[in-house]
């Protein structure tokens, strides 16, 4: 089988390994899992990993992407809760410091840290989108961090002032693109804000 793998094609290979990638022999399972690797085919190479009990292997791939959610999620459910909170914790740490912070929220939840922390990084990125993206796309990430306060688990209290300043923002952002912007180029605006994603949270 190993011969007739290395006479495929690089294309004819990627397709046969995603095909077949629960039921691939042993002996293909290492180029397999470089071939996906060399693809950027992330999520198939740390399945592969996964069926064959190469955990901290999936977990270090998972790392190197700087998926540290999905390397902690892994690395609790195969009985390491204390390397789960080590990855969460640099995890943490990395989102911040890439301004990822619908990640960093998420890794904070995890680690059930204070909720004035987590509340302290929704402020951070409603400052962090409101000045870096342009209308549409600032609005439908606030939109998306006002649909994730609504399910925070805290005081409600805090709960209604975090709201209330994503409400300002986007009253904010709104006000003053339909001051600079042409009458006819209003009305565009706001239909842009319904079709772009604000993908910096998720």
């Amino acid at each position: 089988m190993r011969e007739r793998f290395d006479e495929m094609g690089p294309e004819q290979r990627l397709e046969y390994v995603i095909e077949n990638l629960r039921s691939l022999p042993a002996e293909l399972v290492e180029p397999a899992i470089d071939l996906l690797l060399r693809a950027n085919e992330i999520e198939y190479a740390v399945v592969l990993c996964r069926e064959h009990g190469m955990i901290q292997r999936a977990v270090d791939i998972l790392v190197d992407a700087g998926d540290y959610l999905w390397a902690a999620q892994i690395t609790k459910s195969a009985g390491s809760p204390e390397e789960a909170e080590r990855l969460l914790r640099s995890g943490l740490e990395y989102y911040i410091s890439m301004e990822m912070y619908g990640r960093a929220i998420s890794a904070a939840t995890a680690l059930n840290l204070p909720p004035d922390q987590i509340d302290a990084l929704y402020r951070e990125g409603i400052a962090f989108e409101s000045k870096s993206m342009d209308l549409s796309r600032a609005h439908a990430a606030l939109e998306s961090m006002m649909s994730a306060v609504a399910m925070l688990e805290t005081d409600e209290e805090v709960k209604r002032e975090l709201m209330d300043a994503i409400q300002e923002e986007l009253d904010r952002e709104r006000g003053s693109a339909e001051a600079t912007a042409p009458p006819a180029n209003r009305s565009q605006l706001r239909r842009e804000d319904d079709k772009i994603d604000g993908d910096r949270f998720c």
